[in-house]
């Protein structure tokens, strides 16, 4: 299996002119708009004769319209751009050059600029492997070195080497066990992830520590049900029990530094936690990845 993660970063724009010469006007719409934003860097499109953009008419000579696009991460224009581009590029040529001409069976995920492949056979993982940077580059495009790897992922067994772990939205993939004794593809929240929400839940405690509590209360169980809602999955109730419990911590820490008067003792947190209280940890989405036959 390979894993492969995009740079966020947009080349030449050869497919995505393709593309959208073949979609319909919203599309279009937002992307004139974000070049009429500014927030892009310099690259050039062909104006798309037949639609109507609202925030960019067309101009008289069919002039190639600017479009900044190589820098836009985190705007609402970057997936969009992100799925048109590599539509062509990945998608498209995955389908129909490469899966004809495997051994195994082969499958292609993404989402966005961030895509694993998953090969039945290692051979076919390996001569992909090799073809995919020169096809990327044709574009260019480069793959992330330090996330770019070739996984081996295979069902443990006897005999069997230890198999590897992937991230992938979010989440690191790896084998256990279930109740029932059985091999499943589990998922946790992964550690990067981890960190930067426990980072992010306590410097909003720490800005607000002065705020009122029902305010505070709110605002936090609102973050709490939000993380809930995405990694409250089957298998990943320690990790976002875990999480529930730092933030409480950080809450806590943080009354008791209001003022250097503060006599808020554990017991007395807990007292006020049974009245302003925050919602519980639990999984939201319960159900295991389908394992194929080894």
């Amino acid at each position: 299996m390979t894993l492969r993660e995009l740079r966020r970063r947009l080349g030449h724009l050869d497919p995505a002119r393709e593309q959208l010469g073949r979609g319909v006007d919203p599309p279009r719409r937002l992307v004139g708009a974000h070049s009429a934003s500014g927030a892009h860097d310099r690259q050039s499109i062909p104006y798309l004769s037949g639609s109507s953009t609202q925030a960019l008419p067309a101009p008289a000579d069919q002039a190639d319209l600017e479009l900044e696009v190589a820098y836009c991460v985190g705007a609402v224009i970057s997936p969009l751009l992100s799925n048109i581009f590599l539509h062509t590029v990945l998608d498209v040529w995955f389908e129909q050059v490469v899966r004809p001409r495997l051994r195994g069976r082969a499958m292609l995920l993404r989402y966005a600029d961030d895509a694993v492949l998953v090969f039945a056979c290692e051979e076919d993982a390996r001569r992909v492997w090799s073809v995919l940077p020169r096809r990327l580059a044709r574009y260019g495009l480069t793959l992330h070195p330090e996330k770019t790897r070739l996984v081996p992922f295979r069902r443990p067994g006897r005999g069997l080497d230890q198999p590897g772990t992937f991230d992938f939205l979010g989440f690191t993939h790896h084998w256990a066990r279930s109740r029932q004794g059985q091999w499943v593809i589990k998922r946790k929240t992964a550690r990067d992830r981890f960190n930067r929400a426990v980072k992010a839940g306590t410097a909003w405690c720490r800005l607000n520590r002065h705020a009122p509590l029902r305010h505070q209360q709110e605002m936090l169980g609102r973050k709490l049900q939000g993380h809930f809602a995405y990694y409250g999955i089957t298998g990943n109730s320690p990790a976002i029990a875990r999480f529930r419990f730092v933030v409480v911590g950080a809450w806590c820490k943080w009354l008791r530094r209001r003022s250097w008067k503060s006599r808020l003792t554990w017991d007395r947190f807990k007292a006020l936690l049974a009245r302003y209280p925050l919602p519980p940890a639990r999984a939201i989405h319960p159900r295991y990845c389908p394992v194929a036959n080894p």
